[in-house]
């Protein structure tokens, strides 16, 4: 067993952002030391472990197994370091630590943010702690960033997360109000057309799963305009600017004065679940927040025909 005690908690820091990176420039430039003095670092990071931890080609840094299994106690570990200082101030003032809840931005306006709200409306004495971030990111970060629990759609590449899906979530097509096509009971792929299509980049859910049902139906769309988040898309939409494929249950009701959410032919869909990192102890606020997730998101999606 590796006495941590002695490790140099700079060399796991480099570690962990080498792996992050996965080039050592950008890792030293980030925590502000040499090159030479980095791969030293690491060099003898190697050594006190009596592993390699990564193999070079290319100027690119390739972790071996023995450093994905150091990963996530490395993180562990700089995170209980990072945390003293908040947790011993919690301790004086007899502050209740925060419930840390991790999100999709798409996810976080319409189900996280409501459902919160309905959890510090029972006790308004809960502390929450909030991050939202691209769903490239979500596995990793949910796995080895001290979140409690994550929301997000499936599936998550990621292995250690226990998951519980909430809802199928059924896209439908969002027109400016002042479209044509907002009267429509139901739209065709034809239908749209003739339409500038606001797309969503491929790194997203809804891109994935609406170019998996085109192509399975043998349609396609060409795309006018890629943004990276749904609120873009949204704020191209409501300026017409075009149509784009909406989770309904994710649309504010001041983006609804603007817009209309219209079903398509196109089935196309995906799960919503929240997921749970391994841990010993569970945080006090998780099963009112859980209660309340499921709830609401039933909800939701029964309301737009999505459940």
């Amino acid at each position: 067993m590796i006495g941590w005690e002695d490790m140099n908690i700079r060399a796991l820091r480099l570690f962990v952002e080498i792996m992050d990176r996965l080039t050592l420039s950008r890792a030293s430039e980030k925590l502000n030391i040499s090159q030479p003095a980095a791969s030293r670092l690491i060099r003898l990071l190697e050594e006190e472990l009596g592993e390699p931890l990564f193999t070079r080609e290319r100027k690119r840094l390739h972790p071996t197994p023995e450093a994905e299994a150091l990963m996530p106690e490395a993180v562990r570990i700089l995170q209980s370091i990072d945390n003293l200082p908040a947790v011993l101030a919690q301790s004086r003032r007899k502050e209740i630590a925060p419930l840390r809840v991790l999100c999709l931005p798409r996810i976080v306006d319409g189900l996280v943010l409501p459902v919160l709200a309905r959890v510090h409306q029972e006790e308004q004495t809960r502390r929450f702690n909030v991050d939202v971030c691209p769903r490239r990111e979500f596995g990793r970060r949910l796995l080895y960033g001290g979140y409690d629990v994550g929301v997000s759609s499936l599936p998550i590449p990621v292995e250690g997360l226990e998951t519980r899906r909430l809802a199928r979530a059924v896209l439908q097509v969002m027109v400016p109000r002042k479209n044509p096509l907002a009267d429509r009971e139901n739209l065709t792929i034809a239908d749209l057309r003739t339409e500038q299509y606001i797309a969503l980049n491929r790194h997203s859910a809804i891109r994935t799963a609406v170019d998996a049902a085109l192509l399975r139906d043998g349609h396609g769309l060409e795309v006018t305009h890629e943004v990276s988040t749904s609120d873009v898309a949204y704020w191209f939409v409501r300026n017409g600017m075009g149509f784009t494929f909406a989770d309904p249950a994710s649309v504010t009701s001041e983006i609804r004065r603007d817009v209309a959410l219209v079903p398509c032919n196109l089935d196309v869909g995906f799960e919503i679940a929240f997921f749970l990192p391994k841990a010993e102890k569970t945080h006090e606020c998780l099963e009112p927040f859980m209660s309340q997730l499921v709830e609401l998101s039933r909800s939701r999606y029964q309301d737009t025909g999505c459940g």
